[in-house]
């Protein structure tokens, strides 16, 4: 049994962890989308391009939006210059595939404009979310400072990327990632978090990270129920980000 003191001192320290739980700490430390938070140190990549193995789901070659819809289950309305690549349009939306998956490897290529216009998340921005709502971030992040867990390579709100890997504007780069899906029970209560590797340009940038649940702009929200079989999604964020080579492999 705790005394008339000890039970003081533990209340008190309930409501300070409860209160910087509602602040939205990462690790304890650092706000959400904090920029006291240290920048990721610069690493310029090799050259690294990756052709898909036997065993992958083409997503996209440049030929068609076969694989793709509107969130709405339309057609899609992005930019097609065929048998290269497709570009966002403004206004257009967010994309989805139309298969679900759970656990995968995603590999996909992408390239901000080679213009500069804007600056932080107003320059070369989009994601990639898995399962609907878990987001790593696009963005042109070459010689263009944002809050630190909003750069490229980013769990968005959540992790920055161990470096800066991104090359210059207009010029292609890749993702590599491995996901792991949340694991629920049967009453809906989380058991094992998402986690999340993923490489930039071929460089290292997530390792084994686990997320804290789906990711949102200045908000920290808890993990709830869903199919552990979603759709791809790739944001549509104004700018007109390019997308080519986009093959996944099933890790189930």
């Amino acid at each position: 049994m705790f005394s008339s003191n000890e039970c003081w001192r533990v209340s008190v320290l309930g409501v300070l962890v409860l209160s910087l739980g509602c602040n939205g700490l990462a690790n304890g430390k650092w706000e959400i989308h904090d920029v006291n938070r240290p920048q990721p140190p610069i690493v310029t990549p090799g050259e690294y391009s990756v052709e898909p193995p036997s065993d992958a789901i083409i997503l996209f070659d440049g030929s068609d939006f076969s694989n793709w819809q509107s969130r709405e289950g339309d057609h899609v309305q992005w930019k097609l210059e065929e048998g290269q690549y497709m570009e966002v349009v403004d206004g257009t939306g967010d994309i989805i595939t139309r298969d679900s998956f759970g656990d995968c490897q995603l590999y996909i290529e992408w390239a901000v404009p080679e213009k500069i216009e804007g600056h932080g998340q107003g320059r070369g921005n989009s994601g990639v979310f898995f399962m609907d709502r878990y987001e790593i971030q696009i963005l042109d992040s070459y010689e263009n400072e944002t809050y630190p867990d909003g750069q490229a390579g980013s769990i968005y709100g959540q992790n920055p990327p161990l470096v800066n890997a991104s090359r210059k504007p207009g010029q292609w780069q890749s993702f590599n990632i491995i996901w792991r899906g949340p694991v629920f029970d049967d009453n809906g209560q989380l058991v094992k978090p998402a986690r999340i590797t993923a490489f930039h340009n071929g460089v290292l940038i997530q390792d084994n990270f686990e997320l804290t649940g789906p990711t949102r702009h200045k908000r920290r929200l808890p993990y709830q129920a869903h199919p552990d079989r979603l759709p791809i999604r790739l944001q549509e964020h104004e700018d007109s980000v390019r997308f080519r080579n986009v093959w996944i492999r099933e890790l189930e």
